[in-house]
């Protein structure tokens, strides 16, 4: 059974709405969110404390009906704390395996450059693989398993940068931001005496988000549209204000973006400009810029904006 691309429209905006419910002001980073869950990716979201990230994660995991954990990162956090570990049970002298908390649905990894890397590299196999191995024995993760990562930019005392290959594992990055005047009044008011994301209900079931995640990867897509997801990947790679550019696994996550871009609205088939609304979400992250350009506080999603202009756009096709 595949869900026709309305279904699919249908079922994110009922998402999007329920998860409104805690993050006020922030529709599109919501429906970002969301793209990003659709395609069985991961999200990495920078930003200031206090904007939202935690009620975002947890409005997301009650919003599909999923079990919720959180990792606080330290310095002092160990892999067995991440995955679990097989531990001694005195009472009949035998092994057994007690899971970590990444054994969930939605998985809010809070401050992750704050532990070790080899903490951080304990999140590699189970992102990639939806799975972990412990003493020899691989364990799969549920579904649908959906990391989100958090990285305060201001204070970076203490922190470890993520390595330019766990960076590439995250489908997309975020940032939610202050909020506006108005916005920020809503939030008072509706604050005041509850919290908005315990009333949050599923809007469907798990087993309906999995169909929904494996119906984006039939979206029909042109092979002229294809070969433009490429283009655009190889110029970043040539491009002479970035130092390296988007790996192929940025190429494949930008065309099932792309596809789940053109789900959520509605359309059969994907066309550039779902490849074009996102591109910086996707490839944002993952293109470095040379020093001398950072320096001039030129930022990646601008040059990917450059990209975007200078790549010519294929004509209109169909099926």
């Amino acid at each position: 059974m595949v869900l026709k691309p309305s279904e699919i429209q249908s079922l994110s905006q009922s998402l999007v709405e329920a998860v409104s419910q805690a993050i006020v002001g922030k529709r599109e980073v919501i429906e970002q969110a969301v793209l990003a869950l659709l395609c069985n990716g991961h999200l990495l979201l920078e930003d200031i404390p206090g904007v939202g990230k935690t009620t975002m994660a947890k409005a997301l995991a009650r919003a599909i009906g999923g079990e919720y954990r959180r990792l606080q990162f330290t310095p002092d956090l160990l892999p067995a704390d991440v995955t679990g570990a097989v531990v001694f049970s005195p009472k009949d002298g035998s092994f057994e395996f007690r899971p970590g908390p990444i054994f969930a649905n939605i998985v809010l990894v809070d401050e992750i450059n704050r532990a070790t890397p080899k903490t951080q590299s304990s999140l590699l196999e189970a992102m990639e693989e939806r799975q972990v191995s412990t003493d020899g024995v691989t364990r799969q993760l549920p579904k649908p398993f959906f990391v989100i990562a958090t990285q305060n930019s201001v204070d970076m005392t203490g922190t470890y940068p993520l390595p330019e290959a766990q960076l590439d594992r995250f489908f997309g990055r975020l940032s939610l931001g202050y909020p506006g005047r108005d916005a920020e009044v809503e939030i008072l008011r509706a604050q005041q005496s509850v919290k908005p994301v315990e009333s949050i209900q599923p809007v469907a079931s798990l087993d309906q988000f999995v169909l929904a995640q494996a119906s984006v990867r039939e979206v029909f897509i042109h092979e002229a549209v294809r070969g433009y997801i490429v283009d655009i990947a190889r110029a970043t790679r040539e491009h002479s204000l970035l130092a390296m550019g988007a790996s192929p696994r940025g190429t494949l996550f930008l065309m099932h973006g792309s596809q789940a871009m053109a789900a959520l609205s509605g359309a059969e088939m994907v066309h550039p400009d779902h490849v074009k609304r996102v591109a910086k979400l996707v490839l944002g992250h993952r293109v470095i810029a040379r020093g001398e350009v950072r320096a001039r506080g030129m930022t990646t999603e601008q040059i990917i904006d450059q990209v975007l202009d200078a790549v010519p756009v294929p004509l209109p096709v169909g099926r």
